[in-house]
């Protein structure tokens, strides 16, 4: 069968032959794939940088994707770390961790929003005791998580949505997904965007971080420094660190106020938590109450995909 094969780590998958997986277990299944998301995730499995990663080569990258079983269902299906993954004309997936999908859902649109959406969906489930009313911050959010995280977080019943990100033509976009007010994000001094956001987002229950790094150290100090009540909780949830690997955070900020610092990813957040959200987020997605924007590219093309550096959409590729 033909796969995405990484040979070696840091270079691009390559479009090649590759031996087709044989169900081991009885609750393993020999599926046809159709679309599997380029995620952050699975670029981070590829180059061997992700905290799960093993050091096993070749390997065939992708964690999650939708395919058709030997009994003609169409399955989200989530894969183990593993070096067989789902970039491939055919995968083994465990049926347990699947969910079968309505026959008239879109492919692409669920590989390519599962995985970024899950993010924000499962932080707001599991990490924290969300309630409806509560206002959130979004920061990052005209990454492509960051967007499906605005829209889950209002789906959830936030009041406020305090949508902050650095391209403003996605930020210009974000108020008809759910954002009530938005921030830019400027590419230059963390400081003069954080003085932005303070007044903003003072009084927000809750933050999604995308970012990390200098720019989520000075909105955290400026959010702090502008909010009333200081002793009011306040969660602050590090998702994802495109902005940097570390914080500094100064010892202040957790003193002088009632917050709180978790992550939301593989290992906070078990195993059986997330396959406890499958059904429900598949079923927003396939039902559309989510908005998608995905681009899918043939499987043949995984190394011209990989590369590309200008991609707005999530891509997703389709043996």
């Amino acid at each position: 069968m033909k796969a995405a094969v990484v040979s070696s780590f840091g270079s691009a998958p390559r479009y090649q032959e590759f031996p087709a997986p044989v169900p081991a277990g009885a609750d393993e299944m020999l599926v046809d794939v159709l679309a599997v998301g380029l995620h952050p995730r699975v670029r981070s499995q590829a180059n061997g940088s992700h905290y799960t990663s093993t050091g096993e080569l070749p390997l065939v990258p992708g964690i999650d994707g939708v395919g058709r079983g030997p009994d003609g269902r169409l399955r989200y299906f989530v894969l183990p770390d593993t070096a067989m993954g789902a970039m491939a004309e055919q995968t083994v997936i465990d049926t347990r961790r699947s969910v079968i999908l309505p026959e008239d859902a879109d492919p692409v649109a669920v590989a390519a929003a599962m995985n970024p959406a899950m993010s924000s969906w499962v932080a707001l489930r599991r990490r924290v005791p969300f309630q409806a009313g509560q206002d959130v911050l979004v920061l990052g959010a005209t990454g492509n998580a960051g967007q499906l995280a605005v829209q889950i977080a209002r789906l959830f019943g936030a009041g406020q949505v305090i949508a902050a990100g650095r391209d403003p033509h996605r930020l210009a976009g974000l108020p008809a997904l759910g954002a009530t007010v938005t921030v830019p994000l400027g590419a230059g001094d963390a400081g003069d965007s954080a003085d932005r956001l303070g007044p903003a987002a003072a009084e927000v229950d809750v933050v999604l971080d995308y970012l990390w790094g200098e720019p989520a150290a000075a909105a955290m100090i400026a959010v702090l420094t502008h909010r009333a009540d200081r002793g009011r909780p306040l969660t602050w949830i590090e998702i994802g660190s495109v902005a940097g690997a570390t914080a500094a955070i100064p010892s202040a900020a957790l003193r002088q106020a009632r917050l709180q610092i978790v992550g939301s990813g593989q290992g906070s957040v078990g195993t059986g938590e997330y396959l406890a959200e499958l059904h429900s987020l598949t079923e927003a997605i396939a039902a559309g109450t989510i908005n998608v924007d995905a681009r899918a590219v043939p499987l043949a093309n995984v190394e011209a995909a990989w590369t590309a550096t200008d991609a707005k959409h999530r891509v997703v590729l389709i043996p």
